[in-house]
């Protein structure tokens, strides 16, 4: 059995392989209500059904205004939960682990769809809504955000909680929070965004006292069997900004508060920086942070082939890879990895006689 598909277990949870699915943003829910519709069932159960190990589902917010468009899915009321619930059920009869990323889009968040010729911050008049963030500081080419006060930070931690419950409701196997890609939590952590002068700016204690406030209260609500990810982005590719040393501190914080493994990408806090692009481009940074915070950690971006997936795993750079854009293009890719690399994998029958062989 090569690394990549050897079996993984965290918690009460085992994974069949360490060939996992990326969180991957739809904007296709149809009505602007936060609730799944079949595209979501199709998209993410067709990587269930290739053999992946892991299924995450795409960034889905604990509150309206955590949203990164009106088009986003969301998991604050229970009329969403219950549309997740025949998601999950798909993904799990396949083999799969269901997993929920849990986010708030912070000043980043009433956005147009990536695919709008409009860009920047959606009017209310359009279904937009007016951002929040740890100041007013505002992404480029977007509405100048407001500042969170601590009754609406408290709110915030209530709605993680609550998103929590009611994805083990639904059935979810696994929960990721998103302090990443200068999201909410993400700016939070970065002194680029954090401008605050209380209890939750200055200091890295205290920029990262949000997210662990999050993670204490979320691993409370769900007891000890349930794997908790955190996805960091490992560095704002910025001078003083947000960076790989910080980002394997808290992480060793955040497992210290009940996180289990790291899911580890880089920037989005800025525009316009430049990032040295490649193939595993951030595959140092995930190696970093395991090292730093001594935890499990996911590998991703620009990962491609059989060959260099196993080789990440294989050589303990990192646990599993997260893929994204390479699943998309070929949701069945499990099936051509384990064939290219000697492994066996299981096959739904339907679909037995396209073995790779």
């Amino acid at each position: 059995m090569t690394s990549l598909f050897t079996p993984l277990t965290i918690r009460d949870t085992q994974f069949r392989n360490r060939l996992w699915v990326a969180p991957l943003c739809q904007y296709s829910v149809d009505q602007q209500d936060g609730v799944p519709v079949d595209w979501h069932l199709v998209h993410l159960g067709s990587f269930a059904l290739g053999g992946a190990g892991l299924v995450m589902t795409e960034a889905t917010a604990v509150n309206p205004e955590g949203r990164i468009s009106p088009q986003d899915t969301g998991i604050w009321n229970d009329e969403q939960a219950q549309a997740w619930e025949r998601i999950v059920r798909f993904i799990r009869s396949q083999g799969a682990v269901a997993g929920i990323q849990l986010a708030h889009a912070g000043r980043k968040g009433s956005t147009w769809l990536e695919w709008d010729e409009r860009h920047g911050t959606v009017p209310a008049s359009e279904g937009g809504w007016e951002p929040v963030a740890p100041s007013a500081v505002p992404f480029p080419g977007y509405a100048t955000p407001r500042s969170l006060d601590t009754d609406e930070i408290d709110d915030i931690v209530t709605d993680f909680v609550a998103a929590a419950r009611r994805s083990l409701d639904a059935g979810f196997q696994l929960l990721e929070i998103h302090a990443a890609h200068g999201y909410l939590l993400h700016e939070f952590l970065s002194p680029l965004s954090n401008l605050r002068e209380d209890e939750y700016g200055g200091p890295l204690e205290n920029r990262a006292r949000l997210l662990l406030r999050i993670v204490r209260a979320v691993r409370a609500e769900v007891g000890e069997g349930v794997p908790i990810f955190v996805r960091f982005s490992a560095t704002d590719w910025a001078d003083d900004g947000w960076e790989v040393e910080q980002t394997g501190t808290v992480a060793g914080w955040a497992k210290d508060a009940g996180a289990d493994l790291f899911d580890i990408s880089s920037g989005g806090l800025l525009s316009g920086v430049h990032i040295p692009t490649g193939p595993g481009y951030q595959v140092p940074f995930a190696e970093r942070v395991k090292d730093a915070a001594d935890a499990d950690v996911s590998a991703v971006g620009l990962i491609t082939t059989p060959q260099q997936a196993n080789e990440i795993v294989s050589s303990g750079r990192a646990d599993a890879v997260m893929m994204g854009r390479q699943l998309m293009r070929e949701p069945h890719f499990a099936w051509r990895a384990a064939h290219e690399l000697g492994a066996t994998v299981e096959y739904p029958p339907q679909y037995e006689r396209a073995r790779w062989r």
